[in-house]
Order: C-alpha cells, then sequence, then structure tokens
C-alpha cells in the first residue's frame, strides 16, 4: 500500500549513514531511538514463580530458560517459543514463530493478549525486545533491563511472527490479502492451544501497531465470524498509530497541519511553506478537517481526486501532491537525523541492537537475533533474521473501511491510538478515518475530541482521548510512532483498561497500577499491593 520513492542523498548530507526512503519504511520499519526506561533498584531480587504450567510433553520442547537468555544477567523467568504450523497437515512447511510469556500477576491468568509488529512483516521479536516484553533493549543502552511496563504485568502475553515470511517465521507467502492472513493466523493459534491446551477459553485480545491496523481488525473480525476455529473468547482490541486507510488519508491530506504545527522542530522556512501550501491548496488538502471531518459528520468524507492517478485504491498520488515527500526531503536535508517515527530527535544516532536506529541503516555489529546463541535459547533456526520483510501483494481494503466496523460492534472494548510526534502516519489521518466510518448505527464521533482529556496519575496530561460506542480514542501528544516504546505507561494504562481493570475517565486511577506512580507516591493510602507484588518479573 506504500508508495515507493527512488531516493538518493549525497555523502556530505546523510555523513556516514546510510539514510533509507521515505517508503523503504514501508507504514512501519519500527527500529529507532529508544525511550528511556525508569529501571527498578539493583536491590529487589526477581520473583521466579511462574503463574501457569503445561501438561502436554511436547510444551517442554519450547520452554525458555530465563537464566540463560544472552546478554540477560538477571532471571526473567520460564517462557515459550519456537516455530508452529499453521495447520494440522503432516506436511505443512508454512510455520511461525512464537514467543509466549506468562503474566506475573497470578490474579491475571485469565486473559490472553496477543501482540503483532506492523511492517507489513515486521518482526514481533522487536516488540519483546524493545516495546512491551519482560525485558527490552532500547537504542544507546549497553544491554537488556527490566521494563517496568511489561505487559506481562497485566495478562500472559503472545509475541508473533507473522504472516509467513516474517522474521524466524517458514515457508513460501502465499498470501495476497488480510482474510487469507486471518485463515493462516487462526490455523496457527489452533495449533498453539493443542500444545499449550491450559490457555484454552482464556479471554483473549489481539494488539499491534502501524501496520498491524490491517492486521489486527482483519484477524479479530475472522474470528468473531469463525467463532469456532479457535477456543479463545475474543473481548477487544488495541492499535496503535495504525494503517486504517488509504495514504492519501493518513499522510497527504494531513501533511501540511503537521508541517505548520511543528515548523521550528522540522526546521521549515518561511518559502518551503508557502509552496506546501498552494501545493495543498490545489491539491483539495487544506482545510479538509475543517470542511469534512466535523462533528459529527454530515455524510460520507469526500477524497480529493485531482490528488491521485486514478487508482481504485488510492495509492497513486500524484508527484505534484506529493505533500509528505516534500516535508520528508525538507527535514532530512536541514536535520540528517530526522526520525519520521518520533521527529524531536536528534544527533547522535544511538546504538541499536537490533540493528536500525531511527531512519538509518547500523551494521557494525551482530544482530541480536541473528546470534546463533541467541537462536539456540529461543528455539529459532539458524538463519538470517530480518526485522522487516515486504512482499508488497497485500490487496485488502483498510480496515475502517471493511471490517473495523464489525469488530468494534462485537467487542467489548476497542483501543486506537496514535502518538502526536508520529509521521509515519499523521494523528489527524487517524481521526479523518474514524470520522468516516459508520458503526452502531452512526458515522464517526458525534461529539468533538477534547484536547487535554487523557491524564495519568503521576505524570499528568498526557494529551487528550474520546469515548462513544465502544470505541475509544487515544492521543499521546509527544509520542512518536511505537507507543508501547516513546509512552510504554501510556500504553500500560490503555492495555489495562482493555482488559477490564478500570476506565480511562477515572482522572484518579489508582496508582498502584502503575510502577512509577507508587515510586512517586510510595506505599499509603494510593498503594494496594505491597512492592515485591508490584515489580516481580
Amino acid at each position: 500500500m506504500v508508495r515507493i520513492l527512488s531516493l538518493l542523498f549525497s555523502a556530505s548530507i546523510v555523513l556516514a549513514a546510510r539514510v533509507r526512503t521515505p517508503r523503504q519504511f514501508s507504514a512501519d520499519r519500527h527500529l529507532r531511538v529508544g525511550t528511556t526506561q525508569p529501571q527498578l533498584p539493583q536491590a529487589r531480587a526477581v520473583h521466579k514463580r511462574t503463574t501457569i504450567s503445561f501438561s502436554n510433553p511436547k510444551a517442554a520442547e519450547y520452554l525458555v530458560d530465563g537464566t540463560k537468555i544472552p546478554d540477560v544477567d538477571f532471571d526473567v523467568g520460564p517462557s515459550w517459543s519456537g516455530l508452529m504450523p499453521i495447520s494440522a497437515n503432516a506436511n505443512e512447511t508454512r510455520k511461525l514463530f512464537f514467543w509466549f510469556w506468562p503474566t506475573t500477576n497470578q490474579e491475571h491468568t485469565d486473559d490472553l493478549v496477543f501482540w503483532t509488529n506492523g511492517g507489513p512483516g515486521c518482526s514481533s521479536l522487536e516488540g519483546v525486545l524493545q516495546e512491551n516484553g519482560p525485558f527490552i533493549w532500547p537504542t544507546g543502552t549497553a544491554k537488556p533491563i527490566r521494563n517496568q511496563w511489561a505487559w506481562t504485568n497485566l495478562s500472559h502475553v503472545l509475541w508473533v511472527e507473522q504472516p509467513v515470511g516474517t522474521g524466524f517465521s517458514q515457508g513460501v507467502p502465499n498470501i495476497t490479502n488480510d482474510d487469507q492472513l486471518a485463515a493462516q493466523f487462526a490455523g496457527f493459534l489452533a495449533q498453539f492451544l493443542e500444545v499449550f491446551s491450559e490457555l484454552k477459553g482464556k479471554n483473549f485480545y489481539a494488539a499491534g501497531e502501524s501496520y498491524a491496523g490491517f492486521y489486527v481488525p482483519y484477524i479479530a473480525n475472522y474470528l468473531y465470524e469463525h467463532p469456532k476455529a479457535v477456543d479463545l473468547n475474543l473481548k477487544g482490541v488495541w492499535i496503535t498509530d495504525p494503517s486504517v486507510s488509504y495514504d492519501l488519508v493518513t499522510e497527504y491530506i494531513p501533511a501540511l497541519n503537521f508541517a505548520q504545527k511543528w515548523k521550528d522542530v522540522l526546521g521549515l522556512n518561511s518559502t518551503f511553506l508557502a509552496n506546501l501550501q498552494q501545493v495543498s491548496d490545489k491539491c483539495g488538502f487544506t482545510d479538509y478537517s475543517k470542511k469534512y471531518a466535523t462533528y459529527p459528520p454530515k455524510g460520507k468524507l469526500p477524497l480529493p481526486s485531482q490528488a491521485y492517478n486514478g487508482t481504485p485504491d488510492y495509492s497513486g498520488i500524484k508527484d505534484e501532491c506529493a505533500t509528505w515527500d516534500m516535508i520528508f526531503y525538507a527535514a532530512i536535508t536541514v536535520n540528517p537525523n530526522f526520525n519520521i517515527y518520533r521527529i524531536f530527535d536528534v544527533w547522535p544516532v544511538l546504538w541499536d541492537v537490533l540493528g536500525f536506529p531511527g531512519s538509518y541503516d547500523n551494521q557494525q555489529s551482530p544482530i541480536y537475533f541473528n546470534r546463533t546463541d541467541v537462536q539456540d535459547a529461543i528455539h529459532a533456526p539458524h538463519i538470517n533474521w530480518e526485522n522487516v520483510f515486504v512482499n508488497g501483494t497485500d490487496k485488502s481494503v483498510p480496515s475502517m473501511l471493511s471490517v473495523m466496523p464489525n469488530v468494534i460492534e462485537k467487542s467489548e472494548r476497542t483501543v486506537v491510538m496514535h502518538g502526536g510526534i508520529d509521521f509515519v502516519l499523521i494523528a489527524e489521518g487517524t481521526k479523518i478515518a474514524i470520522q468516516n466510518m459508520t458503526w452502531h448505527g452512526k458515522q464517526g464521533f458525534q461529539q468533538p475530541i477534547q484536547s487535554e482529556s487523557f491524564i495519568i496519575e503521576g505524570f499528568g496530561v498526557l494529551g487528550s482521548m474520546h469515548q462513544e460506542r465502544n470505541l475509544t480514542y487515544v492521543e499521546v501528544d509527544l509520542s512518536g510512532h511505537m507507543m508501547p516504546e516513546y509512552a510504554p505507561w501510556a500504553a500500560y494504562k490503555t492495555l489495562s483498561y482493555l482488559l477490564g481493570r478500570e476506565e480511562l475517565t477515572d482522572h484518579t486511577s489508582d496508582a498502584a497500577l502503575y510502577p512509577s506512580a507508587y515510586e512517586l507516591f510510595g506505599p499509603g493510602s494510593r498503594g494496594k499491593l505491597p512492592v515485591q507484588r508490584r515489580t516481580e518479573l
């Protein structure tokens, strides 16, 4: 779905780094400068108990010793990982790689969260290692650290490299749309549950970011429409900075407003902005949200036909209307370290153990998942692991124009998040897509999204939120593209909401749910759990 541009930058501009072109980012080329994570005091020992065990002897073949994960110098407890076929066919060659981590909280054993990165074809092991796993290795960090915002604090979590051809997953990719992807994933889940049968019947939640705006809704829709496909109770979905509409909507229409808002950060001068304004005017982008994405909307939102080449999927943006690309060129000329995932990043480019900090390739040291000792520890094949695999064959209609309404209507809760300083996919585009979507008998949100309405105790105002008809939208003003990495506390809070543990409308939420809030306020009337329960991994 992503428009490829052939861009070459001179060595003087890119200095010693190799800059990737805008469309090589796909909608989600995930690796970038990491968020600084508050570390737990070293004196606190890791609790070694596990909250689940498996009776099938085959499960033991997948067991990962939490004391023997390379470079992790603390015990993260047991987990299970390896390849699982997508069908019961004895000759099945297509297999997905997974890493399952049990929750650390005995009170949360009834829930299972599935996580997928985007891409298309971005490895979910990046999510484990640099976003929401039990331990993380942020860019610029010498070694892994404990993740106090690990999603395993709240639920069992299953990270899966999918579709076939992604990361360590095996087999020949043979699908052309996300209905087929969802069917293959359901086949994987069925096989997974045969080995890990104690997880059958759990409450199930699907989550992901970026191109997972396609994956997650299509998978959820398939499971809702095929309730006997897997023995799980799907309850809701969570997507952040998602690809939910055409590039025209998520990148080009909102590009002018984004550039005007962040002109000082991007280093854009008045001459450039005036030219950008003229292009936006000519192509029908200017004031689009004010005219059409109203609350409530007055009807289906028209797309500016003068901006694209007549392709039915609105992917053929005319060169003279390529506002997003104009901004990218200008920004990276001013700041060679310009990071489309988080626009505030500047020099130096921090080292990344997964090899792609920000917008730059970095191959100066072995990629973590390419090390044979790491592969052996997690039962991965000895192959060249790649974070992103893109075959460019997805013909699916964007989710908010197809399956998302059905998913919202059948889910108990649906969460859509977006970071305000993400330039890969712009938050205004997601709001436009919501206003063009009809669910539960009405189109879009009926009431405006109130500014400064998303608050976390101990952090203050983080952005805006709005809830109508089982859909919750949250915008975090200073988060980039990867919400669990750039604003882990926000992702953690909204996951807690998705799981039914709290309501987002309660701005005085229990500090015991949030490790940092606990550290700020300490034990007492705000805290309900003892320290060791709150910090165990």
